[in-house]
Formats: C-alpha cells, structure tokens, sequence
C-alpha cells in the first residue's frame, strides 16, 4: 500500500529551492534524504509532512489530497497518522519525561510501551523533568514520544543528530523494527551517509532535484 506520493513538487523563497520531485513510500520502506546543508531538504520534509504548502505540486497521504483536507481533518491527521522527529527536541519544559510521553499517547488514544523506553534507554530517567536530561535524552524522549503515538509515517530531519554513533545505530534500528512491525514508512533527512544507507532508498539533494544513489 502506498503511504505517500508526491507528484512534481517545486517551491521557491526569493530563490529556486526545489523543482519538480516525486516519489512515493509503501508500507514497511524507508527513504534517506541527504545533501550539503541549505540544499532544501527539510523543506521539502516539511512539505511532504503537510507543515508547508509547495508553490506547485500534490502530496498524498494515505491517498488523500493533503491539501483538499479541511483544518479539523488536517489535526486529526497530524496528530493521529503522522510522526515527526526534529533535532530541536520542543519538548515541554515545565513536563517531566513521561508526562511529554504521556500527553501525545493521550491524544492518539495509546499506550506508552515499558519495552520502548528501555530499549531507548531512558527508562530510568523518566521521572526527571526534561531540562535536568541530557541533550542525546531529550532526543531519545522526542523519539520516544512520537513513536508512543504509533504513527504510520515518520517524519524524521536528523533524528540522531546530538547521538554517539552507538545510540544512533540503536536508534535506527528501532526505527526498521517498528516500520516492520506496525506496517509503517519513514522519510530520514540525514548527514549521517552510513545511517542513510540502511534505508530502503537513498536520495541526494542536488541542484533543487532528488537524485537516486
């Protein structure tokens, strides 16, 4: 089944940023966006993500026109369907871990998992409030808040970014697991060349288009 498709997507600012790119997500794949920094790939994650309208083109969600959705539709969606991971972590503050856990699970009508906080690691902290964590802990809590939710795209612009190369390779390994397990599909922005590789897909951001590697 096919999660995603976007068809000749171009966005520009005061410049040319992206132009024409399509591509599509099935179940269970993953797909690696990298590029040199300002090439537009968060851009065009957060168009694919619904967060930004692109100048031209069309993105499908589960076969819907995200852009033929009302805003009410649109929320249920993003909070239902859809999970996005950034580097900046927007936790909230004044929350202790589980509590940020908490309040997205709520939401989504699920349950927070023993099983995914030890296999973060952040079992043990997650009494503490945030600002007493870790950068690399905030991280592995946003992670872990997102796929508490159990969302069936992932949305993810350098998830492992303020991660050792260990705790990384954790991280992504989690990520395959769930995809498979809960019939889900991911799309990665990454300088991390060799976490990109075990994706389904890598693609390169030149010149404003996708390029297959």
């Amino acid at each position: 089944m096919t999660l995603l498709k976007a068809t000749s997507l171009s966005h520009h600012y005061d410049y040319p940023l992206l132009n024409d790119i399509s591509l599509e997500l099935k179940e269970r794949e993953s797909i690696a966006i990298v590029g040199v920094s300002g090439s537009g790939k968060s851009t065009l994650l957060h168009i694919l993500s619904s967060l930004l309208r692109p100048n031209e083109g069309r993105v499908e969600l589960f076969g819907e026109d995200i852009y033929g959705l009302d805003e009410k539709k649109l929320v249920k969606l993003r909070r239902n369907d859809l999970g996005l991971i950034y580097q900046s972590h927007y936790l909230f503050k004044g929350f202790s871990a589980y509590e940020n856990l908490e309040v997205a699970a709520i939401l989504a009508n699920e349950t927070i998992e023993s099983s995914l906080l030890q296999r973060l690691g952040i079992d043990h902290v997650i009494t503490q409030k945030v600002t007493e964590l870790s950068g690399g802990q905030q991280q592995r809590v946003s992670i872990a808040r997102v796929l508490s939710k159990k969302p069936r795209l992932i949305f993810a612009d350098e998830p492992t970014g303020n991660l050792d190369h260990s705790t990384a390779q954790e991280v992504m390994d989690l990520f395959h697991d769930y995809l498979q397990s809960h019939n889900a599909a991911m799309v990665l922005v990454t300088h991390d060349e060799a976490l990109a590789k075990e994706c389904s897909r890598v693609y390169r951001m030149r010149e404003g288009s996708l390029v297959e590697v």
